[in-house]
């Protein structure tokens, strides 16, 4: 082996030193999630709050203003989520997906033996077998 060869980093190295550089929601995205995803620094959404700069607390956020009156769907949608900066992407199952590229198992929140469908004419078609038997 070279001396050239012996100085260069190994992916390992590479990785650590990648990792170092990222903002601490931030992982190493395969370039196949990067593509399109959406600006690396913060940026300002539609109610004038600053995303992507872990300052949980603006005077512009529906969360400061709230009341009783406040619907919940104003916060939500693409403009409340950074696209590279999200606590969520340090679980176990999405740098497995995002860092690695292992797909996630199917069918581990199912329960085939068990019917969860919601039928929204069950409970009025039972309300009206109930009526007749009495």
């Amino acid at each position: 082996m070279s001396s050239q060869e012996q100085n260069q980093p190994t992916k390992a190295t590479q990785a650590k030193q990648n990792q170092s550089d990222l903002d601490p929601f931030e992982i190493n995205f395969l370039p196949q999630f990067e593509q399109g995803r959406g600006p690396h620094e913060a940026f300002v959404n539609e109610y004038d709050v600053v995303i992507g700069d872990h300052d949980y607390e603006s005077a512009n956020s529906p969360l400061e203003q709230w009341t009783a009156e406040t619907d919940p769907v104003v916060m939500a949608g693409d403009g409340w989520v950074h696209p590279y900066k999200d606590i969520g992407f340090q679980s176990a199952e999405n740098r497995d997906i995002f860092e690695r590229g292992i797909p996630p198992q199917s069918g581990i929140f199912t329960h085939p033996d068990k019917n969860v469908a919601y039928d929204p004419d069950e409970s009025t078609n039972r309300k009206r077998e109930d009526e007749a038997e009495a």
